[in-house]
């Protein structure tokens, strides 16, 4: 990779690290998705962790220990497959965090209406208000990102903490309600075991879906204080928090709740308002939303910030125009990276509310993020395969070691691709309750299939430019 015209300064130290695994390892939006499966989703948490989130981690120490720098998996997949292999792995990495914006900010949106105080009907809130909020706060966490992360950085401390204290208030109120009221869903043996169904395999996937984002730091790598002895710390702390509060906040739904009652957008807060109005807690729920809607704006800042470093890399390797590879003059950000991505993002906000309700809009997003976040994963499995045995003959001191070497290091990749396989084809099909499936499946295969065409159509251009130069 080319050397970047100004060195970054190293800002994020052990605790940002681990504050950022935080912000981007959980997403309290998924404790409401997942509560709604009911009792068996427990067991679901457990084998996704498993199949997917042990895989990924065990990738990312190993491959971010060997290759540190700045880049991450777009640099993995360049040390991997050369050049073209590189490029589309930051391609699809990039563009899915555009149809991730709208639905991360969208649940944002549903946290800001509870504010007002009282339960929000917010299915029947006009789309122009999840359009506006989600505008407002992607223009917010741009400008944040572009004065640098010395600031950044603790928007993203934020967001983590807005992450736990709603998790936290959540499994109190629900304690409470366990002792005075008893649990709303019985977790009896057979509702622990998942049904092998269409739809509790769709749930999964989208699941293990919740579990991404391990690897999104690395691209940040000569921005990280130590990133050899602080990522492995930071990470595993982190992925470990995250899956806890995950299992544990979706426990909590399910005491409060039916799970045939517990809505897949505002759960969550749902379950908050119930338990706190039978306990007479009522005020905390404008508290708790709040902290939502920092945590999730916050998450939706981190991996900005993130992703904003592929187009910038990709621009210094001459395979993007050489605007992207330009650093702000006083804050030294990649400035046109992200108000490219803001422009971009926008835009997704329109097309999936195209057509359909809030909560279409919503599901349709969910299920394109999830396919345009698997694709570049293929290609960080695939890597750790290809580089393994490479990785294994250039050990140096200090570099994260999985036990049993090369060979364990490639099955567990296998493991993570087959897995991420599955999880792409389960995402294409539509939820049961979408009014319009065939314009639901439309939008998710072609959006995703003009993203792939665009970055193959970025990738021939950038190649015939850096020839001719």
């Amino acid at each position: 990779m080319s050397a970047t015209p100004t060195a970054p300064r190293r800002v994020l130290g052990l605790r940002d690290l681990i504050f950022y695994y935080l912000v981007t390892g959980i997403s309290l939006r998924w404790i409401s998705f997942a509560a709604a499966a009911g009792p068996s989703v427990l067991l679901v948490w457990l084998g996704a962790w498993l199949t997917f989130a042990l895989p990924l981690i065990l990738s990312v120490l190993k491959l971010s220990s060997r290759f540190p720098q700045e880049g991450g998996l777009y640099l993995w997949s360049k040390q991997a497959f050369g050049e073209f292999g590189g490029f589309m792995a930051g391609w699809t990495y990039w563009t899915s965090n555009l149809p991730y914006f709208p639905t991360v900010l969208y649940f944002a949106a549903g946290s800001a209406l509870y504010i007002r105080g009282g339960t929000a009907a917010v299915a029947g809130t006009s789309p122009a208000f999840f359009i506006a909020f989600s505008l407002v706060s992607l223009l917010v966490i741009t400008v944040l990102n572009i004065r640098g992360l010395e600031l950044g950085k603790w928007v993203n401390n934020l967001g983590a903490a807005g992450m736990w204290i709603p998790i936290l208030v959540l499994v109190g109120i629900a304690a409470a309600a366990l002792h005075r009221f008893g649990s709303a869903t019985q977790f009896t043996a057979a509702a622990l075991v998942p049904e092998a169904s269409l739809k509790d395999a769709i749930f999964w996937s989208a699941i293990a879906f919740a579990l991404c984002g391990c690897e999104a730091a690395s691209f940040m790598g000569d921005e990280i204080a130590d990133p050899r002895r602080n990522v492995p710390r930071a990470l595993l702390t982190g992925s470990l928090l995250s899956t806890f509060g995950y299992i544990l906040g979706t426990i909590a739904i399910l005491v409060l709740l039916p799970y045939h009652t517990v809505d897949t957008l505002e759960g969550l807060l749902q379950a908050v308002a119930d338990g706190a109005g039978r306990l007479g807690l009522a005020g905390v729920l404008a508290p708790v939303a709040l902290f939502i809607l920092v945590s999730n704006v916050g998450a939706a800042g981190a991996f900005l910030a993130a992703c904003s470093r592929v187009p910038f890399v990709a621009g210094l390797d001459r395979y993007l125009p050489a605007a992207f590879a330009r650093l702000h003059p006083r804050w030294a950000t990649p400035h046109v990276s992200l108000w490219t991505q803001f422009i971009a993002a926008a835009v997704f906000v329109f097309l999936g509310q195209a057509g359909t309700s809030v909560k279409g809009a919503y599901e349709v997003l969910v299920s394109m993020t999830v396919i345009s976040t698997f694709i570049p994963y293929l290609f960080l499995f695939a890597a750790m395969v290809r580089l393994a045995r490479r990785v294994e003959e250039g050990a140096e001191p200090g570099m994260f070691h999985i036990p049993g070497g090369a060979p364990v290091s490639i099955a567990f990749a296998i493991l993570g691709f087959t897995t991420t396989l599955a999880c792409i084809i389960l995402s294409v099909i539509p939820p049961a309750d979408e009014p319009n499936k065939p314009l639901a499946v439309l939008k998710i295969v072609g959006l995703s299939l003009l993203l792939l065409a665009a970055g193959l159509a970025a990738y021939a251009g950038g190649a015939r430019h850096a020839h001719h130069r």
